[in-house]
């Protein structure tokens, strides 16, 4: 059985909005990615895994435990980040970190102040007072000092410049390595590719795709932008057998599509042609999604 699993989630909240049949399987020890435009359904998603929301059909698990009729024991594992953050009363933030140990029974707040020295976090301010910045901070700091096996985040990174971005994308990798399990929504599709093991994109409420980051990362299938010196070596180019994507005649420029197998055939004809130059696109996990919602982009 899936560490977390999402089994046939459906919540129709009318006119086309809610989930449908949503079925994921996420393993213990993986940094699973969840993405899609705004009101596709991360949240609602998200909110039956914390189980604060009862589905009209379908059933989550997490750790063998029913999320929602188990909602209380399954935080016993979970640290979450919500997606909009309203902290209760009008404590500081050390005072918030505090509680949410007690409460939690586990992780201490010496993790959560080396935390907040990391983030430049200030944790004496009032947490009503925080700007939505620090008030993500706080949240990060103490889902991050809780020490939970399983995080649960609905885009954490809201708010964060991009040097706090890449100093939590450092701490999830970290996490990872003490065996953590992470669920994250995110808008920001680099710091999903960076840190991700699988992403599952959802549209209107249904998932359209799994997708394994390391065939995003490592695709063997390159692209290659190519700059001939003379019209005559672009035309005599483009009258071989190359897969060509792109030709922008103007520049003498051609684009090819080549499977890594076949790389050796393409260097060998390009020794009779004289380039500008010869140059890899990498393929990134946001011309993927770009290509999915090309009409809602």
């Amino acid at each position: 059985m899936a560490y977390i699993d999402i089994n046939h989630l459906t919540k129709d909240y009318g006119k086309g909005r809610g989930v449908f049949d949503v079925s994921l399987k996420i393993e213990k020890g993986e940094i699973y990615g969840f993405v899609g435009i705004n009101g596709a359904g991360k949240t609602t998603t998200i909110r039956h895994m914390m189980g604060f929301l009862k589905p009209d059909e379908g059933s989550i698990t997490i750790n063998g435990l029913d999320a929602t009729k188990n909602s209380a024991e399954v935080k016993r594992y979970v640290s979450y980040i919500p997606g909009e953050i309203n902290f209760p009363g009008s404590t500081s933030g050390e005072e918030f970190l505090k509680d949410q140990i007690y409460l939690s029974g586990r992780g201490s707040l010496e993790r959560a102040k080396e935390l907040s020295n990391l983030l430049q976090l200030d944790i004496s301010a009032n947490v009503r007072s925080m700007s939505k910045g620090m008030k993500q901070k706080t949240a990060i700091v103490s889902a991050f000092a809780s020490d939970a096996d399983i995080l649960i985040m609905d885009e954490p990174t809201t708010g964060l410049d991009p040097l706090m971005r890449d100093i939590f994308l450092d701490l999830l990798k970290q996490e990872k390595k003490q065996g953590k399990t992470i669920f994250m929504s995110s808008h920001i599709f680099q710091e999903v590719e960076e840190v991700c093991n699988r992403v599952a994109v959802i549209r209107e409420g249904k998932i359209i795709d799994v997708v394994d980051m390391e065939n995003i990362r490592y695709n063997k299938n390159k692209t290659y932008r190519m700059e001939f010196k003379s019209l005559e070596d672009f035309k005599r180019f483009l009258s071989l057998n190359h897969q060509v994507n792109k030709v922008k005649e103007e520049d003498l420029q051609v684009f090819v599509q080549i499977h890594d197998e076949d790389i050796d055939h393409l260097i060998r004809d390009l020794k009779d042609f004289d380039l500008v130059y010869f140059k890899e696109i990498k393929a990134s996990f946001e011309d993927y999604i770009t290509k999915v919602f090309k009409e809602e982009i």
